[in-house]
């Protein structure tokens, strides 16, 4: 790979934003957001992270822009992989991986579907944080670890991005099963996302509230119980003490549910909550504190879509 490999970002929001920041030290970056104000800001004004100077990278109007990435980043939420994904199919370098960071399970599968069964997937986990202050700006606690394996790409592709990771400035390591790591990502997203859309306040509040703690320690405990059916080892031994410590790392922010909620975008709730039910319907292990955050989230996005067409 060149020294300044192109590198396509498919997403600008918070965590686009932050890798595509550390990716520019050492890469040709491209973004694409289908946001046009976001694009134009990213654009005119770069990348910017706290106070450090901003960071130019190259905005993407169309897809084609593209095409050429030699490592394609894709930070969009998972209810749109097949949508953001369409127009790559066929396009691209056969070689060249997609790399996701994704919430909830099944967006290889998803990748896969949109660009056919022999592309390059990586999967991964970050444990960095990233609130969006505006376009192209971000505020995060720079103290995060990106976890990335593959069961479709080599390992010598999987420790090419890994180097790129390094380089750029971010903690990355390579492992030979992922799916501990994504069950383990689950299994604090489905304790807190729904929660925290819900009740409209920070993660952090989540712990410090008796009712709200047990419930999401419930949830905890529900999403390992399914792992563990599926005979997946989980990288902790205690699902709600890892949960409280991921929810340390990010306790002034909203879940990212929560934002969808606000602003009328689909949640993913059928990608994490919703995994979790049907992962556990197929093993026969009981969810129903994970099938009540279901029906509650799309109860309320209805009500939110009804009372926004009444305006």
């Amino acid at each position: 790979m060149a020294d300044r490999p192109r590198v396509g970002i498919i997403g600008a929001g918070a965590m686009g934003t932050l890798f595509g920041y550390h990716l520019a030290a050492c890469c040709d970056v491209t973004m694409l957001d289908d946001n046009a104000f976001v694009a134009d800001a990213v654009e005119r004004d770069g990348l910017r992270v706290n106070d450090e100077p901003a960071r130019k990278v190259a905005v993407a109007r169309r897809a084609r822009d593209l095409y050429g990435s030699r490592v394609l980043f894709l930070f969009v939420k998972a209810v749109d992989t097949l949508r953001a994904l369409r127009a790559f199919a066929g396009e691209l370098d056969p070689s060249a991986p997609v790399v996701s960071l994704q919430n909830g399970v099944g967006n290889e599968d998803a990748i896969k579907t949109a660009l056919g069964g022999a592309v390059p997937v990586i999967l991964g986990i970050t444990t960095e944080s990233s609130q969006t202050i505006a376009p192209g700006r971000i505020r995060s606690s720079e103290q995060g670890n990106t976890i990335i394996g593959s069961t479709s790409a080599s390992t010598t592709t999987s420790r090419t991005v890994t180097d790129l990771l390094t380089r750029s400035g971010l903690r990355a390591s390579v492992v030979y099963d992922i799916r501990p790591h994504l069950w383990g990502k689950l299994v604090a997203n489905a304790s807190v996302n729904a929660l925290s859309a819900l009740l409209d306040c920070d993660a952090g509040e989540i712990p410090r509230d008796p009712n709200a703690a047990r419930l999401a320690e419930a949830l905890a405990e529900e999403t390992a119980s399914v792992a563990a059916a599926l005979k997946i080892n989980l990288p902790f031994v205690n699902p709600w003490q890892y949960v409280t410590e991921v929810i340390a790392l990010g306790a002034d922010a909203k879940s990212s549910m929560a934002y969808d909620l606000e602003s009328g975008h689909p949640s993913e709730i059928d990608h994490i909550n919703g995994a979790v039910v049907a992962f556990g319907r197929r093993t026969a292990t009981p969810t129903p504190y994970n099938d009540a955050m279901v029906r509650l989230i799309k109860a309320r996005e209805a009500l939110l879509a009804r009372s926004r067409l009444r305006l």
